[in-house]
């Protein structure tokens, strides 16, 4: 009821104002500078690493697997890994799936709320989707290549499920391309309904 208030006096306020005589229609903000929205950019795309990793520890916790943080490098680049004592495979796909999972739901929800994403000045939303979509392509480059620490999450997914990592790499980037191509066309709804299937698929292999 809150929200729906605020949106009444945002919305009708205005348009009431502008239609009354000798009333000026109020003024558009102005635009946000190129930094500032820079800025918001790379805070989404924080935002969505840190989303991710959180999702790890969500199901850590739920597990009681006892995470920790390792020191890992890509070639030059030093980075980290969350790592946790050994599970169940169940419980290693879903906690290996569980950065993803947030990631692809994120994008639903950004994609099906605000369709015209694309036309929108909203950089720290589009910082989110952007993160999230090419933090699923590399993971599947690193699964189809089958490169990377022994600790990123595609290989903890295949080895629980007993599959080849290629798999998993098809899983993850199946939904950032649909989400990429629902990006610049709103309108195709096949492309949502399949990248919805794909992410609810990739859920239910937890049965497997």
């Amino acid at each position: 009821m809150v929200a729906f208030a605020v949106l009444s006096i945002a919305v009708v306020f205005p348009a009431t104002a502008a239609g009354q005589p000798g009333v000026p229609p109020p003024k558009p903000p102005p635009d946000e500078s190129v930094v500032l929205c820079g800025l918001k950019f790379a805070g989404g795309a924080a935002a969505g690493l840190a989303a991710h990793e959180g999702g790890h520890l969500l199901f850590d916790a739920i597990f009681d697997a006892g995470p920790s943080v390792k020191k890992v490098s890509f070639g030059p680049i030093p980075f980290f890994a969350i790592t946790h004592e050994p599970v169940s495979p169940r419980q290693e796909y879903v906690i290996a799936s569980a950065g993803f999972w947030v990631q692809e739901g994120v994008n639903e929800v950004l994609l099906t709320r605000s369709p015209g994403l694309r036309h929108e000045r909203v950089p720290f939303a589009k910082g989110i989707l952007a993160f999230n979509v090419l933090a699923s392509a590399a993971y599947a480059g690193a699964a189809f290549a089958h490169a990377g620490t022994p600790e990123r999450d595609t290989r903890g997914m295949a080895v629980a499920l007993g599959v080849d990592e290629r798999w998993i790499g098809v899983l993850i980037l199946a939904p950032a391309v649909l989400d990429t191509y629902r990006y610049y066309h709103p309108e195709a709804r096949w492309a949502a309904w399949v990248s919805r299937g794909v992410k609810i698929g990739s859920v239910l292999l937890v049965l497997k």
